[in-house]
């Protein structure tokens, strides 16, 4: 293996460096990308040399010079161009709660750990080595292969995949389909690994919720059921109870695949998920799929910040709290105030739209079963099944220029790795060195049959 001792090592061989993702990510690592505030310039030169010495072409574009978007491009067959899209910046980490520093890329015990081991400078890790390996081994390629690798995700992708969609569409001309986070992780479940690959994402949704009551004056006067108060109700509504339940056909059809390949009796529990009326009963019973059934079944909610008063000895007429959401798909804003307006019925509360990210269109699933041919061919005990993701990726903007985002990372990940997905944006984030390789060689299989979907 090559020497760790720096971040950028001027001697790194791409040559060498295919066939080794965990020094990939570890070099990655030690780039502190935390967004904000980003300064993704250095990780992205870093990766931008090593394509260059492949003899790769590539692009640097960017809204804010600090900032860069990369872009490189493989030539190859006749097919329509494969996109793939990943982030380098991160969110934060407080070194204190880690056990290893967050952006030292330590090995101990078959683990690389780090802040973006899974989210997902792991996966830039898994993409960089493919199409490293692609270039340098001169894979047969059905099409041109496209690598963007972006500013911004973890903040909004207005610097990042936002820009290249806005400002570069030709860029990304024919695409039809992209492979980026998040999906292909191990899912162990019942006594079977499942392989969920992502075909769909909720949706980004920001809002303010800005509670009134009249009666603000002097803080040595009794007061009841002011804007505080009517807050804190509203607080602990979000908290205590849940929105309405939806199936949607993308979380019917991930929910379907589980039930189906699951053995009695977790395949009927899960199987009644799908009941109208059943589900709410339902949700909660497979304790190894967590919280996960709620998230996809739902419209979701939570605060992330409250704001009232300033003045120490002044009651305020209104607090302001920030919401943020994320919305099935068909599903949008108005849809999204009609349900809180119920659940916070009598709190006079004005909720108003900041910021909505339209999610893709419905799937298209012309790569799924390439895909899935894949994965059981590098773990025939897997069973790859469609994925709605419960978050919101960078898919989004790519999806207005009609390009269908897999989420497909692939992780052969232990039993208990729903555990380890949990360290994503959170303390002791880490990836098993085996998954990056098994994760790099689906990637690298994928380029040689993509012109199949």
């Amino acid at each position: 293996m090559a020497d760790l001792n720096g971040p950028s090592q001027p001697n790194d061989d791409p040559r060498e460096l295919y066939r080794d993702p965990v020094g990939l990510l570890r070099r990655l690592i030690r780039f502190d990308t935390t967004n904000p505030p980003g300064n993704e310039a250095a990780c992205v030169g870093y990766i931008e040399n090593l394509l260059s010495k492949a003899r790769i072409e590539t692009r640097l574009l960017a809204k804010d010079p600090r900032r860069p978007n990369l872009v490189a491009r493989i030539p190859g067959g006749k097919a329509a161009p494969l996109l793939l899209h990943g982030h380098v910046d991160v969110v934060s980490a407080d070194a204190r709660y880690w056990r290893h520093p967050p952006f030292e890329g330590t090995l101990e015990n078959g683990y690389v750990w780090g802040r973006g081991a899974l989210d997902m400078k792991g996966g830039v890790a898994m993409l960089l080595a493919a199409f490293l390996r692609a270039k340098v081994g001169a894979t047969p390629l059905p099409g041109d292969v496209i690598l963007a690798l972006v500013a911004d995700e973890e903040a909004g992708g207005n610097r990042g995949s936002k820009y290249l969609v806005e400002e570069h569409p030709e860029l990304f001309e024919g695409v039809r389909y992209a492979i980026g986070e998040f999906g292909g992780f191990a899912l162990h479940l019942g006594g079977r690994r499942f392989y969920p690959i992502q075909v769909a994402e909720k949706q980004l949704c920001r809002l303010r919720a800005t509670v009134r009551a009249q009666g603000a004056g002097h803080g040595a006067l009794p007061q009841r059921n002011g804007a505080m108060a009517r807050t804190g109700r509203l607080l602990d509504c979000l908290d205590r109870r849940r929105l309405p339940v939806h199936i949607t056909p993308a979380a019917r059809d991930f929910l379907a695949a589980l039930a189906h390949g699951l053995p009695y009796p977790t395949g009927g529990i899960v199987r009644r998920l799908l009941g109208s009326s059943a589900t709410e009963r339902a949700l909660g019973l497979p304790p190894s799929l967590g919280q996960l059934p709620d998230a996809l079944l739902r419209n979701t909610v939570r605060a992330t910040g409250v704001r009232g008063g300033g003045n120490p000895h002044s009651v305020p007429e209104e607090v302001v709290v920030d919401l943020e959401a994320r919305l099935l798909p068909g599903f949008g804003p108005a849809d999204l105030i009609t349900e809180l307006a119920g659940l916070a019925e009598n709190l006079d509360v004005l909720f108003e739209v900041l910021r909505y990210d339209p999610g893709p269109p419905p799937s298209d699933m012309s790569l799924l079963p390439v895909l899935e041919g894949v994965l059981r061919e590098a773990d025939p005990g897997g069973i790859p099944v469609p994925l709605l993701a419960a978050g919101v990726t960078d898919a989004r903007f790519f999806a207005h220029l009609g390009i269908q985002t897999y989420g497909f990372l692939p992780m052969n990940l232990p039993p208990g790795g729903a555990r380890l997905l949990k360290t994503m944006h959170g303390a002791d984030e880490r990836i098993p060195m085996e998954a990056l390789a098994f994760g790099a060689n689906a990637i690298h299989e994928t380029l040689r049959r993509f012109g199949g979907g």
